[in-house]
């Protein structure tokens, strides 16, 4: 079976910028070894980041943390850059996933890929086109970007997991939104 590791977010500005996670830099690291231990337990490996233009109301001054949020991942930008400590992978990404240009998008899903001719693909569509039949999930933030990324793979017909030792929740205390993410996405057939 055809298998792709999605990493999500790993990011600067969820890490050490306007959006910093508890334990951000630690998963980027552990993501990095898990990458370079597995160099042939995927077929491909694939990243998202959030590339904001003019998101729309997603940005706000006074942000509530739920919906809206402090300007974070701008095009350009060095918190919109992936973290240097997915620097050792590089070359083993065979695509990266832009998304959220002009509003809020959570999932990989919403991101697009350049092709050589010009053009774009989403996600589905690449692995698809790649005959990827299972997914595995990993990132920043488990709450938000990674569960997101993980229904939208099951929706679209993919064996999707998510490994949690290799995520990062925004809040991952024990009834907090990490554990209510982990609920949501057992309960939606996603591996945890």
């Amino acid at each position: 079976m055809t298998r792709a590791l999605i990493i999500v977010d790993v990011q600067n500005d969820f890490i050490d910028g306007s959006l910093a996670v508890a334990d951000g830099e630690q998963a980027a690291a552990r993501i990095a070894r898990y990458v370079e231990a597995n160099e042939g337990g995927y077929d491909f490996v694939v990243t998202t980041q959030d590339w904001h233009i003019e998101p729309e109301d997603h940005f706000s001054e006074t942000p509530n943390f739920a919906d809206t949020w402090p300007v974070h991942c701008k095009t350009g930008t060095r918190g919109a850059a992936l973290s240097p400590r997915l620097d050792p992978i590089l070359d083993r990404i065979d695509a990266r996933f832009f998304k959220g240009h002009y509003e809020a998008a959570y999932s990989g899903f919403e991101g697009t890929a350049l092709l050589g001719d010009g053009g774009q693909i989403g996600l589905a569509g690449w692995l698809r086109g790649h005959g990827v039949a299972e997914v595995d999930v990993v990132g920043i933030a488990t709450d938000y970007c990674v569960k997101a990324t993980a229904l939208d793979a099951a929706k679209n017909g993919f064996k999707t997991a998510v490994l949690l030792p290799y995520t990062a929740a925004v809040d991952g205390s024990e009834n907090g939104t990490g554990a209510a993410a982990i609920a949501e996405m057992r309960e939606a057939g996603v591996a945890v």
